[in-house]
């Protein structure tokens, strides 16, 4: 499978360039402009009805646990094409969906400490991570930052800064509307800025790793058979079902 997935060309070639130069790239995600209200819903009410176990309250963030086994609308996010390409560059072999998670940050919040989301020695190591912007991300809303090119780098983020909440020259900011997906190299320096809005700021994250490594949610051992038996092969692929 993984060398099915590995021959569609998914990705413009400007923007695989951006993820292999910069460590990130913003796309246009999987559900249209029309379709977001729908989505946006579907957070909503799937995390008011999560059970306690599932959900973990943050310094910053509020996040609700597996977002696959959950609402249907949120099936296109971990098949869609361009973030399975990205994974082919990146991770190199075959590889899993790890997590998907509900996360949103809390306003009047301050901006979270920059870091990477996996070290060099872990088995879990490369990683892609994603984010799908169920609300626009914005300057004043806490949008993710990234320092272009650290993926690259051997250092981490504590081994050169002081105060990591603080800003780092050539940060930029991943904003877009609605619907736009942050495709990014798990170690690349990053984490959201403060959130100085009236008005939380909702989002879909996850994370893909090499097929052997520890998977942070089973989603397999979650998941109704009803839903099991409509998966596609790509799906099941990427759950590792």
């Amino acid at each position: 499978m993984f060398s099915a997935i590995e021959t569609v060309t998914a990705l413009r070639p400007t923007d695989a360039r951006e993820l292999h130069e910069r460590g990130f790239v913003v796309l246009p995600g999987p559900v249209s402009a029309a379709g977001m209200d729908r989505v946006s819903h579907a957070y909503n009410a799937m995390v008011a009805s999560a059970s306690a176990d599932d959900v973990h309250a943050g310094s910053t963030t509020t996040r609700v646990n597996d977002f696959v086994n959950r609402a249907d609308e949120f099936d296109a996010l971990y098949v869609f094409a361009p973030l399975l390409e990205a994974c082919c560059r990146v991770i190199g072999r075959d590889f899993k969906l790890s997590s998907m998670h509900a996360r949103t940050l809390r306003p009047h919040t301050p901006a979270q400490e920059f870091h990477v989301d996996v070290r060099r020695n872990s088995p879990d190591w490369p990683l892609i991570g994603f984010i799908l912007m169920i609300d626009e991300f914005r300057v004043d809303n806490g949008a993710t930052r990234f320092v272009p090119g650290t993926h690259e780098m051997a250092e981490l983020p504590e081994d050169v800064m002081a105060d990591r909440r603080a800003d780092y020259d050539g940060q930029v900011l991943a904003t877009g509307p609605a619907g736009s997906l942050i495709v990014f190299n798990g170690s690349a320096w990053h984490g959201h800025t403060a959130n100085r809005s009236e008005r939380a700021r909702r989002s879909v994250q996850g994370a893909f790793i090499p097929r052997d490594g520890r998977s942070a949610t089973d989603f397999s051992g979650r998941m109704r058979p009803e839903k099991r038996a409509r998966l596609g092969p790509i799906a099941q692929y990427v759950l590792a079902l």
